[in-house]
């Protein structure tokens, strides 16, 4: 892959800095929401969002993920809390998790990454967009019942997505309301393409001009008393910082004495899996919305996310990984570099030291405004279309892992939809994908490019993603390759999507792509960009 270099990164500042404050604005009440709803001190959330955008984000190879704290481990994270009676035992647990983690990007574990299907890494991100639609309407309305990072079907309270919506549309917040569809409506008319053509107005983060809409509304057109006014709860709140004893109460410590505890240990790994599982999801989920199709290095992620957890449980934070929302978010608000990633978190560091009271006037239906755009665009109408004309062995895998995560919670939904795949999968013959042949002759003696030809078996599935994509990912630059079908019989979806982003990230690498005997109809498929 074509690795990024200072001038890059001073290049992308334009796009990169705008895309932070986006980021920021939605990362920030996530932070809060999450620890919220793991039953942790709010500063523990703030401070793994901090670490997972400044350090994870100068560690990782990816461009576009955002790492923070994980709506997915929150269950565990109350759990672990109720079991383990003390927030620094808790502590070492997350310290373990993140050595596991950096031993796992150490002996490349990352791999298992890439062999997860298309069509159930399609069905986790439009299940999660239907997920942030359905939870984000109660803050959109102002009926606050869960914390704003939730995303499980089941509440702690015995209520579920469907019923907390239901509640909501009875007891909707008339300022909250008229809040959150004066942001949408900003939202939608900034994707206009007569506003992106405008040179100023253009350069404008519409989720900026949101949620500054939405803070105005609420301190200077609302007046207190009134039925339109904001309750506290249905505006963001920072822990206070002003007093010594609050900055002392701030940052915790491990109790490594707990490392003689079998409970610690266990606790430890569990976590490890879990979050290890879900950054590998999110990355893979991410690298598809990307519109330059670039690839993550899936072992760097791991010791990355190793460091950021080791840090993050030294100080006082919540367990991490990469996440889809901050990086959905990151994606469309046209970010070119990790950078956007790293600057979203000195924001975080600001907001806490200089303007805590000044993010008090933003409400969370601005924000929900945000995600509710952004959930409809992960699980757009055409999405569906797209997958139900690849075929039923692509759809099946795909709605399946809807209804699952919809149903239960994102990691059980995966494996749900892996098995419905596999199912399908296992139906179909796999033998070695492709033949690979590079010439010897220099370019110079030649006066062009080498050549390197790559003639695919007669079948190609699934089970050879990974050594098709880590192929064209060492190829080296500047060369000419012939992908030659001509001997296939059959070709699955997922090949073809490695085959169609490779021919996309060619361009950068001065790659030129010759298709012999392809299904360039099939190809041309995948040529819509999911964001």
């Amino acid at each position: 892959m074509k690795s990024l270099g200072f001038q890059d990164y001073i290049k992308g500042f334009p796009k990169d800095f705008p895309a932070s404050i986006v980021v920021f604005l939605v990362a920030l009440p996530l932070c809060l929401g999450i620890a919220l709803a793991s039953g942790a001190p709010l500063f523990s959330g703030l401070i793994t969002g901090i670490i997972g955008g400044i350090v994870v984000g100068m560690l990782s190879g990816s461009q576009t993920s955002v790492s923070g704290p994980a709506a997915g481990l929150a269950v565990i994270v109350l759990d672990a809390l109720t079991e383990l009676a003390t927030f620094e035992l808790f502590l070492t647990t997350v310290v373990i998790a993140g050595v596991i983690q950096l031993i796992l990007g150490y002996i490349k574990a990352g791999v298992i990454g890439l062999y997860f299907p298309s069509s159930v890494i399609k069905g986790m991100l439009a299940g999660i967009g239907l997920i942030l639609i359905l939870k984000q309407l109660p803050h959109f309305f102002g009926v606050d019942l869960e914390a704003f990072g939730s995303m499980e079907f089941w509440d702690h309270d015995d209520r579920n997505t469907f019923s907390t919506l239901q509640y909501a549309f009875g007891h909707i917040h008339p300022g909250a309301l008229i809040i959150g569809a004066v942001s949408l409506g900003v939202l939608i008319l900034w994707e206009q393409p007569f506003i992106k053509k405008q040179t100023v107005l253009g350069a404008i983060p519409g989720a900026l001009l949101a949620v500054l809409s939405g803070a105005f509304l609420h301190a200077f057109v609302w007046q207190k008393g009134t039925s339109f006014a904001l309750h506290p709860e249905m505006l963001v709140s920072l822990p206070d910082l002003t007093s010594e004893a609050a900055r002392k109460e701030a940052f915790s410590f491990p109790d490594f004495s707990g490392l003689t505890d079998f409970t610690v240990w266990k606790t430890g790994v569990v976590i490890a899996i879990i979050a290890s599982l879900e950054t590998l999801l999110s990355i893979e989920a991410v690298d598809k919305l990307d519109p330059h199709k670039r690839h993550t290095p899936n072992n760097r992620e791991m010791k990355a996310q190793g460091v950021g957890n080791i840090l993050a449980g030294l100080v006082g934070g919540l367990p991490m990984t990469a996440v889809i929302v901050r990086s959905s978010a990151n994606i469309n608000a046209g970010n070119a570099t990790r950078m956007s990633a790293i600057y979203h978190g000195f924001l975080l560091v600001i907001s806490i030291l200089v303007i805590p009271h000044l993010l008090g006037y933003v409400p969370l239906a601005s924000l929900a405004a945000i995600l509710l755009l952004i959930g409809y665009k992960l699980s757009r109408p055409s999405l569906y279309r797209e997958q139900y004309k690849i075929g039923m062995n692509q759809f099946l895998p795909f709605i399946s892992t809807i209804v699952a995560i919809l149903l239960t919670d994102l990691l059980i939904g995966i494996i749900i939809g892996m098995g419905v795949g596999i199912f399908f999968i296992l139906r179909a013959n796999y033998k070695t994908p492709y033949y690979y042949r590079h010439e010897e002759e220099s370019a110079e003696e030649l006066g062009r490019k080498p050549k390197i030809k790559i003639t695919l078996s007669e079948h190609v599935t699934f089970i050879n993603k990974a050594s098709l994509l880590l192929t064209f990912d060492h190829l080296p630059e500047n060369r000419e390759v012939t992908i030659d079908g001509s001997k296939c019989e059959e070709i699955d979806t997922d090949a073809l999507e490695i085959i169609h982003d490779f021919m996309i990230n060619a361009v950068d690498r001065n790659i030129d792509v010759v298709l012999v005997d392809m299904p360039e109809d099939e190809l041309a498929k995948f040529s819509e960009s999911p964001i």
